[in-house]
């Protein structure tokens, strides 16, 4: 693997709850802001289609007056991700288990934390994942599974990328 995509997961992290836009956001507006934040990643996108599929299906809460605030972004920002590799119907679940135990704030912060533990782990940059959080849980562990599928796909993609790249 190329240093610079080590150096990309390096510098990649996504921002945490409170520092999310809470103004209200449009639907066109709020998939760019998710699409940016997953752009170093290299391929992780979603469309506006796919966000009013996701409301219609009970994923995410309805927007309030066509407009996505901290706590639909943080869902829609876990849900982007995990899809690549979790069936949609299990990250409802994944969702209503976690919101029994913890607030969005916290359940966000914690998803973030883990997705750049487990991708400095498969980029290379630790020799060793950290343990994040306080409490030990099945699902705890099955979304430290999902990130770290992701992270598989993420490092392929880059591999792929690369390879493509010194042929031209």
């Amino acid at each position: 693997m190329q240093r610079s995509m080590a150096e990309t997961m390096q510098a990649f992290s996504l921002p945490r709850y409170e520092q999310l836009p809470d103004m209200g956001l449009y639907l066109e507006q709020t998939v760019k802001f998710v699409n940016q934040l997953f752009a170093p990643l290299g391929c992780v996108e979603i469309t506006g289609s796919m966000v009013r599929n996701y409301v219609k299906m009970g994923l995410i809460e309805n927007p309030v007056k066509k407009q996505y605030y901290a706590q639909h972004i943080a869902y829609i920002t876990a849900l982007t991700l995990l899809k690549q590799v979790v069936q949609l119907e299990q990250v409802d679940i994944l969702f209503s288990r976690q919101k029994k135990v913890y607030d969005t704030r916290t359940a966000y912060d914690y998803f973030c934390m883990e997705l750049e533990n487990v991708l400095h782990y498969r980029f290379g940059l630790k020799d060793a994942m950290d343990d994040i959080g306080e409490t030990n849980s099945i699902e705890k562990e099955m979304l430290r599974s999902a990130i770290t599928a992701v992270s598989h796909v993420i490092f392929l993609n880059a591999c792929f990328k690369q390879l493509s790249d010194s042929e031209e």
